[in-house]
């Protein structure tokens, strides 16, 4: 549809829009409503799209204040046709996820939780921390609540059962076993030290482990080890025992919620106010808590007749599992409707390949797991709005200290990187709220200064930014650097017509000892304004000083950790020319698919057989060549798609 001319009253714009929806079908699909820029405002899911976008149009009082003030921007409304509802509900995650349209119900996530993965697909798997669940033949375990935790889960696991945990590289060029095999803790694969079969018996004990069946598990090993122990291989029956113990510890660590479900679960709760909610989720495997997993949904007040708590859940449920790994079961802390359950459900099938059930929790066990889901909601609820309201605070302390005009809700920071007067970068970093938004994040290649220039490359950096109207205009830019740097964005900001953007240089100032000149000098962050010859001083420590010096940091960090992706991809390229039969073209494909030589050798040799002119044998070869340090004669052309 197009634009509807602005020059109409809001009822003519209705009357229109009522029109054209009469001629939409009444099948299942997505519609989209746009603003009067074509910007998208809303997406939703029907199973008749007719029915369901004729009810906005519609002088209802049972409409919410949002959805009446969503209606009086709408200037076009866009549908896409579905074979069924449950693939409207799997296009419209994946649409809100790409164009995150301002009324729609967001989860705005800064974490990406890990998940143990172990490579089935390999002929002697291994365990891995992945960040986001494929369809790669590989079985995920998880979310855990971090990292660490994940490590040290797979350090245990490769130190229990003897899982190799050397990169495939390293693996198919061994002569001989390595250290690790020496002090007993991998069985040495690398060198068919045992078999695949044998092997695959330790990766079915682990995933029983991860799975939850731990009494199975240790009714196995202690099988073996009381046979080991008749047949006098007293230090094999040791390991055995020392194995036993360690699970057992590690057990005692997790909680138990029911020790005879076998089934993976998620319980979903919820609680909030008037300040938004706060959705949790609780992940049960096999009966064990293994983390919990929270989602702030701001301005969504739970309490309010004016919000339909199934419809913002329903859409919660879509969206949250458009990437979580999808366990057997859903706990549902309300009642959606058989219809609606049976389509979630249906939804959740068609992602995960397996049949889901989503129920709300009427047993007297699934009470227990919400009740858990529920009090978590609240407690991170709390602490959330607590955090939020001390970034409030600093940042209405920001304002009345460098005497802003309005509150800094977006912060921009720029930084110049120069590494040997050579590859000048710059990194903008937002924070909005006083967190990071990394969406928002941009990095620059300076390319209109030679040499080193730190005042050039800043007004490079501005002009370039400012070009971007379609940005939003933050409400303060921190300027990493003193009076020199504050003078260059003042005299662009002017250039450019931009003088009403505050601006404030940080840098930091040497300051004597208060015990003598002999002491060691300390460092104070300063807070330079144009205009004004003394910096103001913040408190350090407050929270107003943690988010401007937090913003300057994270610029820093960012414009570095460019700067060494642009020198390992200049490493890279030079290590690539040692290898002969790989030429330009090979080399190109290479450089535009991995960032660095590590990113090379960790890589699986199926993922470099992607790589146009890359066979499954060349990538092994290429793979080996990186591992010995030394290519010899491996890549020859392999006359299929070689560089000629």
């Amino acid at each position: 549809m197009r634009n509807t001319p602005d020059d109409k009253s809001e009822h003519q714009i209705i009357e229109d829009l009522k029109e054209k929806v009469r001629d939409f079908p009444q099948l299942p699909g997505v519609y989209i409503m746009k603003n009067a820029a074509e910007k998208i405002l809303y997406i939703g899911k029907a199973k008749s799209l007719r029915s369901r976008v004729r009810s906005y149009l519609t002088d209802s009082k049972d409409h919410s204040p949002k959805t009446r003030f969503l209606v009086r921007q709408i200037r076009s409304i866009d549908t896409i046709l579905t074979k069924t509802e449950v693939e409207a509900f799997l296009l419209e995650a994946s649409l809100i996820k790409k164009h995150r349209p301002r009324y729609n119900i967001r989860l705005k996530d800064d974490k990406t939780y890990p998940y143990i993965r172990v490579s089935m697909a390999d002929r002697f798997p291994r365990l891995y921390l992945a960040r986001k669940v494929k369809k790669d033949g590989a079985l995920y375990f998880g979310p855990y609540l971090s990292g660490a935790a994940v490590w040290g889960t797979i350090r245990f696991l490769n130190r229990t059962f003897q899982i190799r945990d050397c990169k495939d590289a390293f693996m198919n060029s061994r002569k001989r076993p390595c250290m690790t095999h020496q002090i007993g803790r991998c069985t040495a694969p690398c060198v068919e030290m045992i078999s695949e079969e044998d092997y695959g018996g330790d990766v079915k004990q682990v995933v029983s482990f991860l799975r939850g069946r731990d009494k199975q598990v240790v009714r196995d090993l202690t099988k073996k080890m009381k046979q080991a122990s008749v047949e006098e291989r007293f230090e094999t029956a040791a390991k055995f025992r020392d194995s036993i113990d360690a699970i057992q510890k590690i057990l005692e660590r997790q909680a138990v919620v029911n020790d005879t479900s076998e089934l993976d679960q998620d319980a979903i709760g919820f609680h909030g106010d008037e300040r938004g909610t706060l959705v949790e989720t609780v992940h049960i495997r096999s009966g064990r808590v293994i983390g919990t997993r929270g989602h702030f949904l701001p301005a969504l007040d739970p309490a309010s007749q004016d919000e339909d708590p199934r419809e913002w859940l329903t859409s919660f449920i879509n969206q949250f599992y458009d990437e979580a790994l999808i366990p057997d079961e859903v706990l549902l802390p309300l009642d959606l409707g058989r219809e609606i359950m049976d389509l979630l459900a249906a939804v959740l099938h068609e992602r995960a390949g397996h049949t889901v059930k989503v129920r709300f929790a009427t047993d007297s066990a699934g009470h227990r797991l919400l009740d858990m889901a529920n009090t978590n909601a609240k407690e991170h609820f709390l602490d959330y709005v607590t955090k939020s309201e001390s970034k409030k605070n600093a940042l209405e302390e920001i304002r009345d200290r460098l005497k802003l005009p309005a509150v800094p809700d977006r912060i921009e920071c720029y930084d110049i990187s120069t590494f040997q007067g050579a590859e000048t970068v710059a990194s903008q970093v937002v924070f909005e709220d006083g967190v990071p938004n990394k969406d928002q994040y941009r990095r620059y290649k300076i390319k209109t200064v030679q040499g080193t220039n730190d005042f050039e490359s800043m007004r490079e950096v501005l002009r370039r930014r400012f070009q971007h109207t379609e940005l939003q205009d933050p409400q303060l830019i921190v300027i990493d650097g003193g009076k020199g740097q504050l003078g260059i964005a003042m005299e662009v900001l002017k250039e450019i017509g931009r003088t009403d953007l505050p601006v404030v240089g940080l840098a930091k100032a040497r300051t004597e000892s208060d015990f003598g000149s002999s002491e060691v000098k300390a460092t104070e962050e300063r807070f330079y304004l144009p205009g004004r010859q003394n910096p103001v001083i913040f408190k350090p420590g407050s929270e107003a000083f943690r988010i401007l010096v937090g913003i300057r940091d994270e610029a820093h960090r960012f414009a570095i950790t460019y700067h060494r992706k642009l020198r390992e991809a200049t490493s890279l390229e030079s290590e690539l020319d040692q290898i002969p039969g790989l030429g330009p073209k090979k080399k190109k494909a290479l450089l535009a698919k991995f960032s660095s030589v590590e990113a090379i050798r960790e890589a699986e040799a199926e993922e470099i057989a992607e790589v146009a002119g890359f066979t499954r044998e060349s990538a092994v070869a290429l793979l080996e060549a990186l591992a010995e340090g030394d290519a010899g004669d491996v890549l020859e052309p392999d006359g299929n798609g070689s560089d000629a």
